[in-house]
């Protein structure tokens, strides 16, 4: 019994062993939180994945953030002592019925246990895989350096004995110390690791207190502010892009700069719905516009700074209606067309990551948007607009082939286009429902469609000026769902 111990004793004090501890900490604990996968989970309706961070030198880190890969957050005044710190991935982020109910529970003053639970409950699977990389890593490190050891010890007992070396005898000396160092390197590191969990634990505590991610991150909702001079007498607003600014079509005599930088038209949408009611509506639309530049914030457009839509709007006096169209701007929709006419197969894994990406970010500013009009204080009726597909993947016309240079596109390239656009629809749909707000589907046939009613294309093909916009025909035809929806006005009796 002694003689054990002082075996024990001497592999404790052992520097062999003592670099292999070291190794085995080190290394099994960054393979262990570099190689787990993140474990997938559900919370308020939202897709999120649970694992760590990459170790860092630093004693103490903040949890994470992580924005579908594209935006990390740390979150404040939360510090994690040792290496592992708290991962949680999000997105794109989903407005669902099941995040609606947990929204509203949020508001109601309803403490979220069950999305700390389902947080909780994903760290703990991702740390049980953990654990077990973890022992499989040191393990295999201690049979490296142990196999190390024989083969050197086997060299040199050779070199002493001669050929009256017996190898059997030298493992079986060799195989005590071996199982020593092997337990003495798998305990520490486990007991490091356990260690680490418990400081992860202790210091994850600060998030026990957080209802939202916006108390995680410390960001908050910051609507524009009133801009312009007050107006009155308009029933309805249209806001958004070019296509209902209506690029293309004349001007009116007498416009502002500002109408002209933004190419607001006079068979605009706000024009045509105004016809159609017999009452006035206000064109805000601005070519060029997005969310973050343009509706929520300044845009620069034909050398003139234009005020956020926004803005302007909650400085019209009681609009019955607001007509919304975003999206195309906000994903950079002509360079997608534009590299899948260029490319043989636009169809690539860059692309597509990209596009997620930028839809990811919409998402976000399509939030803040609808949060926007939906705490404007008349509470208008808001209608928003879907994105259209411009062709069909049978087309075959001039517009489908492109420019000559160009290789065209491929009915595989335009479903993939009608694949992206029907995600931007749904993104669209989804928030506008969960506001409780109207959702129209422009009736406008695609390019390379035969004229069935003699009033031309409803859009502009390859060869107009500005490809793929409404003309004054699509335009007509967008505002009867609009009109549908916003309702004509009673005429009032004659007194």
């Amino acid at each position: 019994m002694a003689g054990h111990l002082r075996g024990w004793a001497r592999e404790l004090r052992s520097p062999l062993t003592l670099l292999l501890v070291v190794a085995c900490v080190v290394g099994g604990i960054w393979a262990a939180v570099t190689l787990t996968p993140d474990q997938d989970v559900e919370v308020l309706g939202q897709q999120l994945s649970v694992g760590a961070q990459a170790p860092t030198a630093t004693v103490s880190g903040p949890p994470r953030i992580v924005q579908i890969g594209n935006t990390s957050l740390d979150v404040p005044d939360v510090a994690i002592y040792g290496p592992l710190r708290p991962q949680l991935t999000i997105g794109p982020v989903q407005r669902n019925e099941t995040a609606g109910d947990a929204v509203a529970a949020l508001a109601q003053g309803r403490s979220p246990a069950d999305a700390l639970s389902a947080i909780v409950t994903g760290f703990e699977h991702w740390y049980g895989w953990a654990t077990l990389i973890l022992v499989a890593v040191v393990l295999g490190i201690c049979g490296l350096v142990g196999s190390l050891r024989v083969l050197a010890m086997l060299r040199f007992t050779v070199r002493r004995s001669g050929a009256g070396a017996r190898p059997a005898v030298v493992a079986r000396r060799l195989s005590r110390t071996l199982t020593r160092s092997t337990v003495v390197a798998l305990a520490a590191a486990l007991l490091v690791w356990g260690v680490s969990g418990v400081l992860a634990v202790v210091g994850a505590q600060g998030l026990r207190d957080a209802r939202s991610l916006t108390d995680l991150t410390g960001a908050h909702h910051v609507t524009p502010s009133p801009v312009g001079p007050t107006v009155s007498g308009v029933r309805g607003v249209v806001i958004g892009d070019s296509r209902v600014a209506r690029l293309g079509g004349p001007v009116a005599p007498g416009a502002s700069a500002e109408d002209v930088a933004c190419a607001r038209s006079t068979d605009s949408l706000a024009h045509q719905i105004s016809t159609a009611i017999g009452d006035e509506v206000l064109n805000l639309a601005c070519s060029g516009a997005r969310i973050s530049a343009g509706l929520r914030a300044p845009q620069q457009a034909g050398g003139v700074q234009v005020p956020p839509q926004i803005g302007r709007l909650k400085q019209v006096e009681d609009p019955a209606f607001v007509a919304v169209a975003v999206g195309p701007n906000d994903l950079n929709w002509t360079d997608l067309i534009g590299y899948c006419y260029a490319a043989a197969d636009c169809a690539d894994n860059f692309t597509a990551g990209e596009f997620g990406y930028r839809l990811a970010a919409f998402d976000r500013d399509y939030a803040d948007l609808l949060a926007d009009l939906a705490t404007l204080p008349s509470h208008p009726r808001v209608v928003v607009i879907t994105s259209y597909d411009v062709l069909r993947p049978d087309a075959q016309c001039a517009t489908t082939r492109g420019p000559l240079q160009y290789p065209g596109l491929t009915p595989e390239e335009i479903q993939l286009l009608a694949d992206r656009n029907a995600a931007l629809n749904q993104v669209l749909t989804t928030g506008a429902r969960r506001y409780g707000f109207d959702v129209v589907t422009p009736p406008l046939s695609p390019l390379c469609v035969p004229d069935g009613d003699g009033l031309g294309p409803d859009l502009q093909s390859i060869q107009d000026r500005y490809p793929f916009h409404p003309t004054a025909v699509g335009e007509l035809r967008l505002t009867i769902p609009v009109v549908d929806r916003v309702g004509v006005p009673a005429p009032v009796p004659p007194p």
